[in-house]
């Protein structure tokens, strides 16, 4: 049995399912997805994981109606707001990956500024919202950097092309948690991810609670991370367990 999972990423799926399963505009979903993430946050911190990244919004996810959009952000800041002080009361660092669209409304943009500059001294966990993110831009944006730093060619090896990714000090993801069922990377976080163990529990994410959450830990803490190596009792025959 492996430990309890140093980083937890967690795509927070299902919330325009949520609302429509109850005759409810996708917004309701949103809305109601906040509870959810208190919960997971809280959680995760007693557990003892010390890294959790949730992922918000897409890259992709300009592609959605502009009313959506507009109340997802509304959400969004209103959340910071009401949070603030509870997260960093618990000691929680919170950093926003992604952010570089200018379709980000200003006051929103501030206020997650105003948290990340509150919080950014605490260690208990650190807590990371992937919002107008995308793990492909992340990787070409690292590439960039890479080529501006006039590194040749053969000097360059995974450490030194992680240490131009955004937030170079994250470790790699060790648990993946996609809720509702689907099973899709969805272009989240595709570097730190290359290793991840991935659960795909069914609830909807406005449904998620602490104890879904504490479940999946308890699943990846039963599983066997190898990482491409071979365990010597299957070089002698042996089954394992």
């Amino acid at each position: 049995m492996v430990a309890v999972p140093r980083h937890v990423a967690c795509v927070m799926d299902g919330n325009g399912r949520w609302a429509e399963q109850r005759s409810l505009p996708r917004t309701a979903g949103h809305e109601a997805a906040e509870a959810a993430v208190m919960d997971v946050i809280e959680a995760a911190r007693a557990a003892g994981v010390g890294w959790l990244s949730l992922y918000a919004f897409s890259t992709e996810n300009w592609r959605r109606p502009a009313g959506e959009i507009d109340t997802l952000m509304r959400l969004v800041r209103r959340a910071i707001r009401k949070h603030a002080p509870a997260l960093h009361a618990r000691g929680i660092r919170c950093r926003f990956l992604g952010m570089t669209d200018p379709r980000i409304p200003a006051p929103l943009v501030a206020d997650i500024a105003d948290l990340m500059t509150l919080t950014r001294d605490n260690r208990r966990m650190t807590l990371t919202v992937a919002f107008d993110h995308g793990g492909r831009r992340d990787i070409v944006q690292a590439a960039r950097s890479l080529i501006r730093s006039a590194t040749p060619a053969d000097e360059v090896t995974e450490a030194s092309f992680a240490a131009h990714l955004p937030y170079p000090d994250t470790p790699d993801v060790d648990l993946v948690i996609r809720t509702s069922g689907e099973q899709r990377i969805s272009n989240f976080m595709l570097w730190q991810v290359a290793y991840a163990e991935w659960v795909f529990p069914q609830v909807l994410w406005p449904d998620f609670r602490a104890a879904h959450f504490s479940a999946c830990l308890d699943v990846y803490m039963r599983r066997r991370r190898r990482f491409g190596d071979v365990r010597p009792a299957t070089m002698t025959g042996k089954s394992l367990p």
